[in-house]
């Protein structure tokens, strides 16, 4: 294959409208199809509607091209040489994927699907769901034996998604026939990347592994952090003194109020609901689920112990609801866990994100609205609150004028769910982080393990 292919995109999500762009700027001719007609029509004016870096900038290039365009519709991206599924594939109820998003564009895109198209499966689903598009694209009306489906897993992360697609760490392709994988593995061939060519399941499973592993070594972290608090020690050193190991690396060996996201939590809950399905126990990923839902209660009780001991009545003030920094993201945020399990206990929560919705009785993400206020800046989220609670690393908390904060506080109680923050700057604080030795317990931890050792 030589030249810019015709490519498709269904779904103007984070992974298709960052598939499209980057495509587009790879010199394809892609059209990106999505069911929101807001959404159409403002991608079409060079309107990117989430907060990604480099992304709108390479919208914008691939407009004034030609090389990109938006439709309305699964069909609109139909007519290609390649189309790409990049639709949600959110957590049921059991675990399971939901599939239904899948049904609905098979059902839409089968009929008008070229001859000799390949179709790529880059929605995160369980593995067999490669096949099980080929199957619903023929029950549609697509012509048997003149279409493929290949699996092409995305391993962007939010924030930095852009970067990770055009500077991947690796590119994987599933196809079960051999030499059908070439066109879309052509796709990629101005990029700098190790290409592994697997079968369906493989390819599938490679994706739900790596997530699973990465969520491993968070809740790990996080069940070390626990440790260091009870023993003295600082889990920044631990973590760092462990990650200069090659074997182990640095990523993800950040304490905080466990893994969130799109990604992590649904792709780990549906491994666990596969090997159930097939009678396979996955004792250490399970033990990663719940040591993730242990830590989310461990930030609230340093949250408790910092407001007094109870919550009821407790007025809590929170910097950062997103999932992470860098995104406004709000899907299965550490964060709104952690609001929700304070409401619970009777707190008011004011707060305060660059990048989530701002507005007295504002609701977010279906939290009551009567006891969460998001507010414009993040002092005024601060006024009279028993207790400050940073539970999302955004850059912009470290400038803030602490002595001013320490003024507008109830009382001068401040818990760090991320270790954004170093504690010797904050003079007047009681301050607690993650993993991190507290004044008045980490000095006699050594001597109480010495005491009891002998």
């Amino acid at each position: 294959m030589t030249g810019p292919t015709r490519v498709g995109v269904v779904g103007a999500g984070y992974v298709g409208l960052t598939t499209a762009a980057c495509l587009a700027h790879l010199g394809h001719r892609v059209i990106c199809a999505d069911v929101d007609v807001e959404k159409v029509a403002g991608l079409s004016r060079g309107e990117v509607p989430i907060r990604e870096e480099g992304l709108a900038p390479l919208v914008a290039e691939g407009l004034a091209a030609g090389r990109l365009s938006f439709a309305l519709g699964a069909a609109g991206a139909a007519a290609a040489d390649i189309v790409f599924l990049c639709v949600p594939s959110p957590q049921g109820d059991d675990g399971h994927a939901d599939l239904s998003a899948v049904r609905e564009v098979a059902a839409e895109v089968g009929p008008v699907l070229r001859a000799g198209a390949t179709v790529v499966n880059k929605s995160t689903l369980p593995v067999g769901s490669t096949r099980l598009v080929g199957r619903l694209l023929a029950e549609a009306g697509a012509a048997p034996r003149r279409f493929t489906v290949v699996c092409n897993p995305e391993f962007l992360r939010e924030g930095s998604a852009v970067r990770d697609f055009l500077r991947p760490h690796r590119i994987v392709v599933g196809c079960d026939t051999p030499g059908r994988a070439e066109p879309v593995v052509e796709l990629y061939r101005d990029v700098p990347a190790p290409v592994l060519v697997l079968g369906c399941a493989s390819a599938e499973m490679v994706k739900y592994a790596a997530n699973a592993f990465l969520a491993t070594k968070v809740s790990f972290v996080n069940e070390v952090a626990a440790l260091c608090e009870a023993v003295g020690a600082d889990v920044r050193d631990v973590a760092g003194g462990i990650g200069l190991d090659p074997r182990i690396g640095p990523e993800f060996l950040r304490p905080g109020p466990g893994y969130g996201g799109s990604c992590l939590p649904k792709d780990v809950a549906a491994l666990l609901a596969t090997a159930q399905m097939v009678g396979c126990d996955l004792g250490v990923l399970r033990a990663v689920a719940e040591t993730n839902t242990r830590q989310r209660d461990r930030i609230v009780a340093k949250i408790r112990r910092a407001a007094g001991g109870r919550l009821t009545g407790a007025s809590v003030a929170v910097w950062g609801l997103t999932f992470k920094a860098g995104t406004d993201d709000l899907r299965d945020s550490p964060a709104l866990a952690v609001v929700a399990r304070l409401l619970a206990e009777g707190a008011t929560v004011r707060a305060y994100d660059p990048a989530a919705p701002v507005g007295a009785g504002r609701s977010i993400a279906g939290l009551p609205a009567a006891t969460t206020v998001t507010m414009t800046d993040p002092y005024s989220a601060c006024t009279g609150a028993d207790v400050l609670a940073i539970l999302t690393d955004w850059e912009e908390f470290r400038w803030v004028d602490f002595g001013r904060v320490r003024a507008l506080l109830g009382r001068p109680a401040l818990v760090d769910a991320r270790n954004l923050l170093d504690p010797a700057a904050l003079a007047g604080f009681r301050y607690e982080g993650v993993g991190r030795p507290r004044a008045a317990e980490g000095a006699e931890s050594p001597r109480r393990l010495l005491e009891a050792a002998s």
